[in-house]
Formats: C-alpha cells, sequence, structure tokens
C-alpha cells in the first residue's frame, strides 16, 4: 500500500493540477464501478474547490461546457487508458496528440502514471469488494 500512495504522489509532484487529477480519478473510476473511488474523490475534489456542477458531468463530459480543452485531453486520455481492451488502437494518435498539446513531457508522464494508478487502486478495490464509505 506505501508503494502505491508513494506512486500517487509522484503526480502530484509533477504540477498537474490537483482538480484535474481528481476529475480523472474520478473518471476511471465511474468506468471501472469503483464505488469506493467514485464516491472519495469528488469529496477529494469539492475540498480542492471544485463545484458539484462539474463533478456531476463528469461522465458526460463530451457534451457539458464547464471543462477547459486540457481536462477533456486528459479525459479522453483517462478513458483511452482505462478501456484499452476495447479496440485495436487503444490510444490513438489524436488522444496522445492533443494530450500532449496541453501537457509538456513531464506532466505528461505524470498524467499516464496518475490513470494507471487510479486503475490499479479501482482495481484491487473491485477485486476486494470494497464498500463506499467503509475503511480498509
Amino acid at each position: 500500500m506505501q508503494a502505491l500512495q508513494a506512486l500517487g504522489k509522484v503526480s502530484h509532484q509533477a504540477g498537474l493540477p490537483p482538480k484535474t487529477l481528481e476529475l480523472v480519478n474520478l473518471r476511471a473510476s465511474q468506468i471501472n464501478g469503483c464505488g469506493v473511488c467514485a464516491v472519495q474523490h469528488p469529496r477529494i475534489a469539492r475540498k480542492l474547490g471544485e463545484t458539484d456542477e462539474r463533478l456531476f458531468a463528469v461522465a458526460a463530459w463530451r457534451d457539458a461546457p464547464y471543462f477547459t480543452d486540457a481536462e477533456r485531453a486528459a479525459l479522453a486520455l483517462t478513458e483511452a487508458v482505462t478501456r484499452i481492451s476495447d479496440r485495436a488502437d487503444p490510444v490513438p494518435d489524436e488522444i496522445w496528440d492533443e494530450a500532449s498539446r496541453h501537457y509538456d513531457e513531464q506532466a505528461l508522464a505524470a498524467l499516464v502514471l496518475a490513470i494507471a494508478s487510479i486503475n490499479v487502486w479501482n482495481r484491487l478495490n473491485v477485486a476486494t469488494r470494497q464498500v463506499a464509505g467503509q475503511e480498509w
């Protein structure tokens, strides 16, 4: 657990906006059906000043006017990386190129790491049937 927590800190230290990281965490958790994270990350985001309106719209971010182009690029990358087995080209060039337009090499690496990290947490929580609101 300490190693996973340390891994999560790397993305925060790379300069990615904390709110963006929480949007990414929420979107991956919604896709993966992780109740623990789908409850936890909006709480964290609210403490960072995130609005309910934006949090409620994360699942439909493409059709909501609340997100910046950089956040949209991060959310698109999150969906692609989270759903890697859903298509022959898991992360199409246009998704990667759009993300790289908004994030420099270090931030993009941190974003990919953050997406991988939340997917690990989601899988651990789902596999061990963790219930939202209960402590480990």
